[in-house]
């Protein structure tokens, strides 16, 4: 058996490792816009090329032949090259593009939850028009019907940065009008919405149509530094519990989650009139009164990855290729009952600057209790590591308790040699508890 990897960061790492657990035993060619050592090493090939050229990826596609592609970052997928593949007989661990709009079109969410009744989200206006108007509609949906607290989302992929929001990003109604009136100009879209009070948490689900399979749910801290301070980044760090819920979430709220997932996955079918095949990513909050949608990606989150894969029980190329034959339950799907913490090795002046781009770092032995995956790191010929601009790499502990998880972790990351930071307080005790009154406070 032949796989197709495309990846971009740690997550692929994490897919190819899962892939090459296989009984299987797949060929696994990669593609890579890094030259990291975790996926070459997994890789019988593995080729550094840009992820959103797609002819010379379709003619490399053509000569290895693979039995199905995997492509783990958005771009490639909101970009359509799951239909180019299928153009050519491959199929994908992926969406096709007019699916894969549930991640790339915040408007093409809501609009997808409001036409089939899916009555999760916050108040929200979608705005296509830029007139002489548009500027007074916008203050006066912001201020009159948000109160002022608001989020302000670029209709289109871009990285997730393309999200603001009030009292975080923005500091007034105007600078948040502002903000919409360039989204405006960029993309011809823009989406305001109703800022939720709540607790974040990710679940992601294994879907092929209308059959939907649950990974355990997860918490991603994206702020830089601790305390949940500084800029949004791409995720410093996650956490997952070993019952697959999360401490500060009620079995309705879990069971909701799924739910709502299952309903996305059905009303994709009736909208697009295909079948979605790959990766459900529902980013959820938990509000006062039950759970409420964020938003969707229509791939593994990173760090997301870092925590369910590891733990996956089940042959993950079994359960691909079930993805693509229309024959995924939620039987086949099993992850062990161990609780995960993720942090992210990132360089010191990450997110804003690249200042210790090319540097070398080094990293401790792994323990058999632990994982490492590379992101954005570059292997030179002497098999010497260096820094990217970017995170670097994920670490994960893994263990009974998300404690015992978080002691594992912290100790491997302590021990990495180079200009890099990570955040401590990911998965302790203290963050946690601070989330489960939240909670309390608010129901």
């Amino acid at each position: 058996m032949r796989i197709l990897l495309i990846t971009n960061s740690a997550r692929g790492h994490a897919v190819a490792e899962a892939l090459a657990r296989s009984r299987h035993n797949p060929d696994i060619v990669t593609v890579s816009s890094v030259r990291d050592p975790g996926t070459r090493r997994l890789s019988s090939e593995h080729h550094v090329m840009d992820i959103l050229d797609f002819p010379p990826i379709l003619e490399l596609a053509k000569r290895v032949k693979p039995d199905f592609a995997f492509i783990a970052p958005d771009d490639p997928i909101g970009q359509g090259l799951a239909d180019e593949f299928a153009a050519e007989g491959i199929p994908s661990i992926a969406p096709m593009r007019k699916l894969a709009q549930i991640e790339s079109s915040k408007s093409f969410t809501r609009k997808l939850m409001e036409k089939y009744g899916i009555d999760v989200s916050p108040k929200f206006k979608i705005i296509t028009k830029h007139d002489a108007n548009t500027k007074q509609i916008i203050h006066n949906y912001i201020n009159d019907e948000l109160q002022g607290n608001y989020v302000v989302k670029y209709d289109a992929l871009k990285g997730g940065k393309g999200v603001k929001v009030s009292g975080d990003h923005l500091h007034s109604i105007d600078e948040g009008v502002a903000y919409a009136i360039e989204c405006l100009n960029e993309c011809g879209r823009v989406v305001l919405e109703e800022k939720l009070i709540g607790v974040e948490f990710s679940l992601l689900s294994f879907v092929s149509g209308t059959s939907v399979a649950d990974m355990p749910a997860v918490q991603d801290h994206k702020r830089a530094f601790e305390g949940d301070t500084g800029p949004n980044t791409g995720g410093m760090g996650t956490y997952s519990d070993a019952t697959h819920s999360l401490p500060f979430l009620t079995e309705s709220d879990l069971k909701q989650a799924k739910e709502i997932n299952r309903q996305v996955a059905a009303a994709l079918l009736k909208e697009c009139g295909e079948p979605y095949k790959g990766i459900l990513y529902g980013g959820f909050i938990a509000v006062k009164d039950g759970i409420r949608v964020i938003e969707y990606n229509a791939r593994f989150g990173d760090p997301e990855a870092l925590n369910v894969l590891p733990i996956l029980s089940s042959d993950f190329v079994d359960i691909c290729q079930a993805i693509i034959d229309g024959t995924l339950t939620e039987e086949m799907v099993q992850f062990e009952h161990k609780a995960t913490v993720c942090k992210y090795i990132t360089p010191k002046s990450y997110p804003d600057r690249k200042d210790e781009k090319g540097q070398p770092v080094s990293f401790p032995v792994i323990p058999s209790s632990a994982r490492l995956y590379y992101g954005d790191i570059t292997e030179a010929d002497d098999g010497s590591l260096h820094l990217g601009g970017s995170r670097t790499a994920g670490i994960v502990g893994i263990a009974d308790t998300i404690g015992e998880a978080e002691q594992i972790a912290q100790a491997v990351c302590e021990q990495v040699e180079g200009p890099v930071r990570f955040r401590s307080d990911i998965g302790t005790q203290q963050l946690i508890d601070q989330r489960i009154e939240m909670m309390k406070q608010l129901r």
